[in-house]
């Protein structure tokens, strides 16, 4: 999940003498041009709007086509929530209570960090390793809403897929998107691969909490778990943590991928490759920049 990109949303104060809605919001369109003139995206204009209408996430088409179509005194006053909410730099899928992530639809919540359509990546990669690999044996570390144990579930129905969090809270949700899609993931409550004893996997997969302590994107992260994104001064404990434990839980030539910070790349490839991994290297993200670390625990030591 790429938790280092701020929103750039002005924050404003619910009385921000520049929301007069009553005067410019009367039909569909009018709303959908009020809230971007108060700096909503015009994707998230249109996400809140469908929500607030009852519509789903992915009808904008509709919106165009019912534009001068009136919106009634309850939408409005919605629509208004919704806004102010993103303003104040609460994702859009919080307010929406939904988030898709690998053609899924998952249910997210406080309890849990937005996924991010960056974090596919990852999942990408881990299904590109395991491709000739029958009925593999994953692990997702620090699992959330369950978004990357599920995806490479419904992609690999024939995977045992495991997902580990220590947050009951985050478990909670993961385990209901589960049951919502029925698909099989083995959930585990604990921290990385303590709760795994004697399991090995042919592939470990994690995006953990990768940001600095100090790090001044926080205040835009302000409404997402911060558990779930601090490690450390350097943001790397969990990972070293991760890399360590790995290591008694790898099958031979079995790999490890991990998400990280924008900037970490050359971190986490000295830490793989110090604790023995091969095949070192690192993959970019949806903007190029290099988002996910892995390696390969070889053969022969």
């Amino acid at each position: 999940m790429n938790v280092m990109q701020p929103s750039g949303l002005p924050v404003v104060s619910t009385m921000d003498s520049n929301i007069s809605e009553a005067q410019v919001m009367q039909t569909v369109a009018q709303a959908a041009a009020w809230a971007q003139t108060l700096g909503l995206p015009r994707l998230d204009a249109q996400v809140l709007l469908l929500h607030a209408l009852g519509r789903a996430p992915h009808d904008r088409a509709w919106l165009l086509a019912h534009g001068d179509d009136p919106i009634s005194a309850a939408v409005h006053a919605t629509f208004v929530s919704y806004a102010q909410r993103r303003l104040n730099t609460e994702p859009v899928a919080y307010i929406t209570g939904q988030k898709e992530f690998f053609g899924l639809t998952l249910l997210v919540d406080h309890r849990v960090l937005d996924p991010r359509a960056d974090t596919e990546t990852l999942v990408e990669w881990v299904l590109s390793c395991l491709a000739d690999t029958p009925n593999p044996n994953v692990v997702d570390l620090g699992t959330g809403s369950g978004a990357i144990a599920l995806a490479l579930k419904h992609t690999r129905p024939d995977a045992q897929v495991c997902a580990v969090d220590a947050s009951a809270d985050a478990l909670a949700v993961a385990s209901a998107n589960a049951e919502r899609l029925a698909l099989n993931v083995d959930f585990h409550c604990g921290s990385w691969l303590a709760s795994l004893n004697g399991i090995t996997f042919d592939a470990i997969v994690s995006n953990p909490p990768y940001v600095a302590n100090d790090d001044g994107h926080l205040t835009v992260l302000k409404h997402e778990p911060l558990s779930a994104l601090v490690s450390g001064t350097d943001g790397l404990n969990d990972i070293r943590v991760i890399v360590h434990e790995a290591t008694q839980h790898l099958k031979l030539n079995g790999w490890l991928l991990l998400e990280h910070g924008y900037d970490q790349a050359h971190a986490v490839q000295t830490l793989l490759g110090n604790q023995g991994f091969v095949n070192v290297q690192s993959r970019p993200d949806l903007a190029g920049i290099l988002r996910c670390t892995g390696g390969q625990w070889p053969t022969v030591k």
